[in-house]
């Protein structure tokens, strides 16, 4: 038999959580390993993708976007072809022409920057988007958000010189560690560097490895903080720094990472022109803030037991009206909220005050407010909280400015 701690840890599922908050669904017509996101889900979704932005922006990132599907030729040149075939879904055109679905971004990246030549001058030149990949796992490796075979990257490709290694990974450092502070996660990194025993798992010489695992140990150093090396936990074309962080049962789980990557560039003769008029080989950076909105969904979900802070809440505020004769005030206040871009929901059906309360309960949302004949006559609004209890009266701009500052501050 489960003891207590397992089946509160089965409750907590995030399986369970999502379909209970109506976040995520599959569908046997769709397939396995193929999410689809509700409203609600999708909103979760944004949220997490536009705080990335908003941190990414500080540093000079720009938007792109790619195709879904690329000519074998691409994945050919660049080494994916040959090491992960059988994880590719393979497209063959009317015409006979072969396609893959992208399981990864970078090979499409490294043609949009080499599409012109670059100074010295333009580099870094950084490009990030959140795309959907796609990776043909076996349907038994498949579970929930945790392996699917869509997955939707907040990717990042940063090419730069190689004296700006260092400082451009640092600036990556800084976003992964905002983000992760925000919902008060404590990090270890690990230095995951090939198998010395598997040298034939990766891409590119000895050389340019050994090159590329010096870097990320001097970065590291330099960092400070909690670091240790994982041999074997490289990617196919470089060594990377993995952040760990502890999910809701205890134990450690891969939440971003960084990769130096010395190996595409070389593939596909990326350079830039130097001080001397010369052609000079760049590197490249990959990175991934919330490792794949799935995954993090999935760690977040359970991490906060499905009760989500104000700002990321796919609904943050209830709006509870007692009665009908309630419901014109009620709506002023949600109109409030809504044209001030909180998300808020007006309750309006003629049901019993018990029930609306229990439903947002339920639902795990943060804040509810509820009005009666008093909150109409005062003109005010009573708030009460999910992990507060009842926080008293206040006005409509009073609420509206402890609700926003609550959001601003991510608190």
């Amino acid at each position: 038999m489960k003891d207590e701690k397992e089946n509160e840890m089965d409750k907590n599922d995030h399986r369970i959580l999502g379909k209970e908050l109506d976040l995520f669904t599959f569908s046997e017509l769709v397939g396995p390993g193929l999410p689809m996101w509700t409203p609600k889900g999708t909103v979760l979704r944004e949220e997490l993708d536009k705080f990335i932005w908003e941190l990414r922006n500080k540093y000079g990132y720009n938007r792109v976007t790619i195709p879904h599907i690329t000519k074998r030729e691409l994945y050919e040149k660049s080494g994916h072809w040959d090491k992960f075939a059988d994880e590719l879904f393979r497209i063959t055109s009317r015409e006979g022409k072969e396609y893959a679905m992208k399981p990864m971004n970078c090979p499409h990246h490294t043609q949009i920057f080499n599409r012109k030549p670059h100074s010295y001058k333009e580099m870094p030149q950084r490009y990030a988007e959140t795309t959907m990949v796609y990776r043909d796992e076996q349907s038994g490796e498949l579970g929930g958000l945790t392996r699917v075979l869509s997955i939707t990257q907040d990717d990042s490709h940063v090419f730069c010189r190689t004296s700006q290694i260092k400082d451009e990974f640092l600036k990556i450092w800084n976003i992964v560690d905002t983000f992760y502070k925000a919902f008060g996660l404590i990090l270890r990194v690990r230095l995951s560097f090939r198998d010395p025993k598997e040298p034939d798992k990766y891409l590119g010489t000895k050389e340019i490895w050994d090159t590329a695992e010096s870097e990320l140990r001097i970065i590291a150093k330099e960092r400070g903080g909690d670091y240790f090396e994982g041999p074997g936990e490289a990617a196919l074309y470089g060594p990377k720094l993995d952040f760990m962080a502890k999910n809701a049962a205890g134990r450690e789980w891969q939440v971003a990472t960084i990769q130096l990557d010395m190996n595409l560039p070389e593939r596909f003769d990326l350079t830039c022109m130097n001080e001397k008029g010369e052609k000079e080989r760049i590197v490249m950076i990959h990175s991934a803030i919330s490792g794949s909105l799935e995954r993090g969904v999935a760690f977040l979900l359970e991490y906060y037991k499905g009760a989500f802070p104000l700002w990321l809440s796919p609904v943050q505020v209830k709006i509870i009206p007692v009665r009908t004769n309630h419901n014109e005030y009620a709506k002023e206040v949600f109109e409030l909220l809504k044209e001030n871009n909180v998300r808020a929901t007006l309750d309006d059906a003629d049901a019993n005050l018990g029930s609306k309360v229990r439903d947002a309960k339920t639902n795990k949302l943060p804040y509810w407010i509820v009005i009666g004949d008093k909150e109409i006559e005062i003109g005010k609004v009573t708030l009460e909280s999910r992990d507060a209890g009842q926080l008293g009266q206040m006005s409509k701009e009073e609420l509206l400015a402890k609700l926003l500052t609550e959001i601003k501050n991510k608190k």
